[in-house]
């Protein structure tokens, strides 16, 4: 079975898309194989294929050749025409990605534009995580390991191997571990677990057993086999895969150090406000560090692609990377100062520079000081309405995120990735206690849960979905769940057992139709009479819809009559209105969710809303545009929900206007 298909991936099969992508593939007992040009690597080694060199907009092919190679071909494609695959696993729209090269320029070019407070000299590196920082000098450079390249005897050989074998077992459980801990961010967990299979990966396994074969001891061969792999990443034209031989260099490093029964330096003890200094730092002894007492990071090795930059920037950590022996200039220093925005480091900085820094950093650190005042502000009109500020998210692990930020309960949880971490359809059990504990966290507001949005674009296990020129216009979302209701009553059934737990209440995507609404409310009759006849405890919630079709802005007014609420999506709204695609670069002028017609239709469905006395607000990316909230805010919206980072900024900005407005 082969099938070929155009990779919509955004930025490729990268590490954490191309960890996804195999795990996707070991799922399947058949044979797998991914095409790229005239070669051919296993679907099941993530290290393969990252070097395979996969990105957005490959021509590739799926073959496969077993007993499910049918309903293989058909999952893998799936994926790789899934233009959300390249986010971060359970973290949606708000999650740090690989920097996209045309970006990256843009990026760069607006960094130069950054006031700085580093007169000219220092040392200069790769901008790789924007920030200002001052403080004392953490200095962590751990012995080497150096290669013994003993010769083994024959009867050597097996026992070494089995040294290996063992040794990769106990680091996977050491890194299971580490991925289990609840101080982690959901997006390092991410770049850990890629670092976890790129250990037990075949490529690696089976370069390290051929080299003990051929009579070398193994922590050599480890050693050898990481670096002859290494050079093949940086070989690659893409920066972003190229970076990858740093994951490679770390984690044969930590397969070492099992071998050896040592440790590396924890970096527990770091002071708060210190600057981390390395020759280099694997992204998993950076994820385990205690992030928030970190004043910056530099690094000889890296760059802006790489992990360690990634995990940086999601934490707001000044960093800058790729110093190479320059970084052994700040061994003994006692102080460093680091500029973010343009890759400079100052060692032992004079009195001036340490006052500008200091004013700098200061200034900044008020800002955001500043904004926690609006944490616990309750936004209302000069009627007493209260207007709803809540939190977008993709799974239990950022709710904490939004708590601090004062988020005002959960305006869209977005229950599809709950389907797409796992292999298996989740099961009732698991979903109804997903959706209790979001209740639970926000006890004195609503929480809102999107019904599984989930089509062609966004393959899931169990579900198998016909081949689309267009998945944005096919089989999704609530046309899915309707023909399939042996998932959608699970997910039914489950939420109506959540919501004895709180303000819970659910929405349906991709509305087009007032019947698909009828056809949910009886099903929702008909799970909530089969759980009281099982004398399992139920509650009732409020159903809404989202408003992302232009069927569903003309046909408002009806719908209305129908729920208890709307909340409009504007992503997609924006891109039907404009028929245009918004992960096409060509027609990005188009996407603009400012543009007449997306408003107008925006205010079309707030007035139905109004008409009809039911609520509406807004979950998509337009909701935390401030120069769109005096609009949204006088067509009588009442709840904008947006990334958690987003929250006080725009608190701050709500209560400001309707000041003004009394």
């Amino acid at each position: 079975m082969e099938r070929s298909t155009i990779v919509r991936v955004q930025d490729g099969l990268h590490a954490r898309p191309a960890t996804r992508f195999v795990r996707l593939a070991k799922g399947f007992e058949s044979d797998v194989e991914i095409v790229k040009g005239e070669k051919a690597v296993s679907a099941k080694s993530s290290v393969k294929l990252m070097l395979l060199g996969v990105k957005e907009n490959d021509e590739v092919s799926i073959r496969a050749d077993g007993a499910d190679a049918i309903e293989a071909v058909d999952a893998l494609i799936a994926y790789l025409e899934n233009p959300l695959s390249g986010v971060e696993e359970g973290a949606g729209e708000n999650v740090t990605q690989p920097v996209p090269p045309q970006k990256e320029h843009a990026a760069k070019k607006a960094a130069t534009e950054v006031a700085s407070p580093v007169a000219d000299g220092g040392i200069h590196g790769v901008a790789a995580s924007a920030g200002l920082g001052l403080g004392p000098v953490f200095a962590h450079f751990p012995q080497q390991i150096v290669p013994a390249n003993k010769t083994l005897s024959a009867d050597e050989i097996a026992p070494e191997k089995k040294r290996f074998e063992d040794a990769i077992l106990r680091l996977q459980e050491k890194l299971d571990r580490s991925l289990a801990s609840d101080g982690m961010q959901e997006s390092d967990r991410g770049i850990v677990a890629a670092l976890r299979d790129i250990a037990s990966d075949d490529a690696l396994r089976d370069e390290t057993l051929a080299a003990i074969d051929g009579g070398l001891d193994v922590v050599s061969a480890v050693i050898a086999a990481s670096s002859r792999l290494a050079d093949d990443f940086r070989k690659l034209d893409d920066a972003y895969m190229a970076a990858r031989a740093e994951d490679m260099e770390s984690i044969a490093r930590q397969i070492c150090l099992t071998l050896l029964g040592q440790e590396d330096a924890r970096l527990d003890d770091i002071p708060d406000g210190a600057i981390l200094v390395a020759e280099d730092i694997g992204a998993w002894d950076l994820a385990r560090a205690p992030l928030k007492r970190l004043g910056g990071v530099v690094c000889g090795h890296g760059g802006a692609t790489s992990h360690v930059a990634i995990i940086a920037r999601t934490h707001g950590i000044p960093a800058v990377l790729g110093l190479g022996d320059a970084v052994n200039q700040l061994r003994e220093a006692k102080e460093a100062a680091i500029d973010g925005h343009t890759g400079q480091v100052v060692v032992e900085p004079d009195a001036a520079t340490r006052a500008r820094f200091d004013e700098m950093i200061g200034a900044a650190a008020r800002e955001r000081e500043a904004l926690k005042a609006y944490k616990d502000v309750v936004p209302r009109r000069t009627d007493g309405t209260v207007i709803q500020v809540a939190a977008n998210l993709g799974s239990l692990e950022e709710v904490e995120a939004a708590q601090e930020a004062g988020a005002m309960g959960v305006g869209l949880f977005r229950t599809e990735l709950l389907f797409m971490r796992h292999m298996h359809l989740p099961s009732e059990d698991m979903q109804a206690e997903t959706y209790a504990e979001l209740a639970r966290a926000f006890p004195d507001h609503p929480v809102i849960v999107r019904t599984l949005d989930i089509g062609g674009d966004k393959p899931i296990s169990g579900v198998e979905f016909p081949e689309e020129e267009n998945p944005f216009l096919g089989w999704r979302g609530i046309r899915m769940c309707l023909d399939r209701t042996d998932i959608f009553k699970v997910q039914l059934r489950a939420l109506l057992r959540a919501a004895v737990h709180g303000n819970l209440r659910v929405m349906l995507p991709m509305v087009s139709d007032v019947e698909e609404v009828r056809r949910t409310r009886a099903l929702i009759d008909e799970c909530a009479a089969e759980l009281k006849a099982e004398g399992v405890a139920c509650g009732e919630f409020p159903l809404g819809v989202m408003i992302e079709t232009p069927a569903a802005v003309f046909g408002a007014a009806a719908l209305a009559k129908e729920v208890s609420f709307f909340s409009i999506g504007t992503n997609d709204l924006t891109q039907y209105v404009m028929a245009a695609d918004r992960l096409n670069p060509s027609v990005a002028s188009l996407n603009d969710a400012a543009h007449p017609a997306v408003m107008a239709a925006v205010e079309q469905a707030a007035k139905a809303a109004m008409d009809a006395g039911i609520e509406i607000g807004m979950c998509g990316e337009a909701a935390a545009r401030s120069d769109l909230i005096p609009e949204f805010i006088r067509m009588g919206l009442t709840e904008l929900s947006m990334s958690p980072a987003s929250i006080q900024a725009t608190k701050k900005q709500l209560s400001e206007l309707l000041e003004t407005a009394a």
